[in-house]
């Protein structure tokens, strides 16, 4: 996942505390989601005649919508799991007998391909020397806290916060009084890098955060709304 490398400063900050979203911020989600869609492909006969593409945007189709409804707290994790092949090969005509297995062979082939956003380790590295850390990351428990296991998080944030132990989903402002108050900081003096417009800059800062928006995005009614713009970690890394 590659980004060009602008920045822009809507407002200075200095945080006294500083919250990191994890996926497509610091680790590329949406590429091992994709590559572990072409694994089960490959793995599956029953998709020899689907083009990966149209498996992938089914599958982000599907997902994305279970995500939503579960965030809104209309579903459980039981059903999103469940559903996000059964719905996906339902809505590709093929038979759904056997989404079970293909889901938990997705889930197999998911952390096999997780890695660092370009130049994210770098920028991570030095923040986390100068400033007091954290994460704060939508996403199931066990698969999150692989992901602090696999990439040495647990050693090196001061808090590590996944939504689901909060009974709330960004962007909703439980999430952020939470991890305000692990972070014992007013909500004012905490910075947050994340990607995502809704869940990370809409939500941090109608509870008071400021933000910093990783996005290519140019829409200036949209990028006004984030304190820091930029689209490279080494550029954002000017600013401190």
């Amino acid at each position: 996942m590659q980004k060009g490398n602008t920045l822009t400063v809507n407002h200075k900050i200095q945080p006294a505390f500083i919250y990191f979203d994890l996926d497509n911020t610091l680790l590329d989600h949406t590429s091992a989601e994709q590559k572990a869609l072409q694994d089960t492909r490959n793995h599956f006969d029953i998709f020899s005649g689907i083009d990966l593409d149209v498996l992938q945007q089914k599958y982000h189709e599907v997902n994305s919508n279970l995500w939503d409804r579960y965030g809104r707290h209309e579903i459980d994790r039981h059903y999103l799991q469940q559903h996000r092949f059964q719905d996906t090969l339902r809505l590709l005509g093929l038979d759904i007998s056997n989404s079970d297995q293909i889901g938990a062979y997705y889930l197999e082939r998911y952390p096999y391909h997780w890695q660092w956003i370009a130049g994210a380790r770098d920028a991570y590295i030095e923040i986390t020397s100068q400033f007091n850390v954290g994460i704060l990351t939508n996403g199931f428990k066990e698969i999150q806290e692989k992901k602090f296991e696999r990439f040495n998080f647990e050693d090196s944030a001061d808090h590590l916060v996944i939504s689901e132990d909060t009974g709330y989903m960004k962007p909703q402002p439980g999430v952020f009084e939470y991890a305000t108050k692990v972070a014992e900081s007013d909500p004012g003096s905490i910075l947050y890098i994340g990607d995502s417009y809704t869940s990370d800059i809409l939500g941090a800062s109608k509870f008071g955060w400021k933000t910093a928006w990783f996005t290519n995005e140019d829409d200036p009614e949209k990028t006004a709304k984030a304190d820091i713009v930029f689209s490279d970690f080494k550029v954002l890394l000017s600013l401190f």
